[in-house]
């Protein structure tokens, strides 16, 4: 036993009972038809869904299906903008390719009419 105690080990805290009961009746208040927790605050419904309060009901209801159609479109947007511009990538590549064949072939046949024209 130590001479002045041990200071370095904090006193259990009591445990803490529950103020809120979640008997058969709350429980349905609290949980909806798919197992997900559901809040209602005044006007609003909020069901959180994948880590994250969503509302279900209210005035932000139709602003949030606004915002995720929104987000919804502009990823879209930008994945055909990416395909658009491979494409365009591949289109240059081609060009450029064709245009090299060309110069390549006039200087060939340049170089032959030069050859014949000297014989």
């Amino acid at each position: 036993m130590p001479l002045f105690g041990n200071k370095f080990s904090p006193k259990k805290t009591p445990l803490r009972k529950s103020s809120v009961s979640l008997k058969s009746n709350h429980l349905d208040e609290l949980v909806d038809d798919e197992k997900r927790i559901k809040l209602n605050l005044s006007d609003q419904k909020l069901i959180f869904v994948n880590g994250e309060w969503r509302p279900s009901s209210g005035k932000n209801s139709s602003i949030y299906k606004l915002n995720e159609k929104l987000k919804k479109r502009n990823e879209e947007l930008e994945e055909e903008n990416n395909l658009l511009k491979l494409k365009f990538e591949v289109l240059l590549n081609m060009m450029t390719q064709i245009t090299a064949e060309h110069q390549l072939q006039d200087e060939v046949i340049q170089g032959l009419k030069e050859t014949n024209f000297r014989e």
